[in-house]
């Protein structure tokens, strides 16, 4: 279906015609079928479960993180204290 396509009876142009016609229908429907997808996955009880999976996983990224970042802090008082006792 070329813009500047030559067109040589009245069948080619009602062929062309009718797949645009269609293209037109089926972006429709496609547009539809997002629309739809988008609405059913942005409701209140989903995205409630999303924040609280997301704490719920922040919270236990924390727990996990928690012994690491207390040996790394002990390590590093401690060698502040070397230095301290060193002047």
């Amino acid at each position: 279906m070329n813009k500047n396509k030559p067109y040589t009876s009245f069948e080619e142009i009602d062929r062309d015609l009718k797949r645009l016609q269609l293209m037109s229908e089926i972006s429709k429907e496609e547009l539809k079928l997002s629309y739809n997808h988008v609405k059913d996955s942005v409701t209140p009880s989903k995205l409630f479960g999303s924040v609280l999976g997301g704490v719920a996983t922040s919270s236990l990224v924390l727990k996990l993180l928690a012994p690491v970042a207390s040996f790394g802090v002990s390590k590093l008082m401690s060698s502040f204290d070397k230095k301290k006792k060193k002047k």
